[in-house]
């Protein structure tokens, strides 16, 4: 089982790299065809839709990461059980509102796909395909956060990922 999760969040990890190489390759286009006077419909809607979809799609594979934001002032200075306990209910707390989010992202694309919306940008798209990479996020980060509060739960340490653990970039 392990294996499957730690696959799924890494194939989530590669997929939002494909949403920054598409991004990228987006704005390059709009940037390069402008001024020869060709106008290609929908690279500014398709470069937000890889954006939007980079930062969902990554979720999953940064939290198991350990390269989100946590506030560590409090919970570093505490020992023992007290700071089990806090890391549980923070866990808790974070599995709710990814649980919502996964919720109401795949709510969205399905009433989406079902009322036929579609973007209001020339390029006419139906909206439910970008928001199903926003949905797919979501669920996934919620596998993760569920996955950390089970080990949690069961007195575990969270599994990270390969290079998880080292202490993360510091931008000084």
């Amino acid at each position: 089982m392990r294996t499957t999760l730690d696959t799924l969040y890494r194939l989530a990890g590669a997929l939002a790299a494909v949403g920054m190489i598409a991004t990228l390759v987006m704005v390059t286009t709009g940037i390069v065809t402008r001024p020869l006077g060709i106008y290609l419909r929908g690279t500014d809607d398709y470069a937000g839709y890889a954006m939007a979809a980079c930062g969902f799609l990554a979720l999953a594979y940064t939290f198991k990461h350990g390269e989100h934001i946590r506030v560590t002032l409090l919970i570093d200075r505490i020992g023992g059980s007290v700071q089990r306990v806090l890391q549980w209910v923070a866990l808790l707390i974070g599995t709710g509102v990814s649980g919502a989010l996964a919720w109401y992202s795949l709510r969205l694309a399905w009433q989406s796909h079902a009322f036929g919306d579609i973007s209001q940008g020339v390029d006419a798209t139906p909206l439910w395909i970008p928001q199903l990479a926003l949905a797919i996020g979501a669920t996934v980060f919620l596998i993760a956060m569920l996955d950390d509060l089970v080990m949690t739960t069961l007195g575990r340490p969270c599994a990270r990922l390969a290079n998880a653990g080292q202490e993360p970039a510091r931008m000084e």
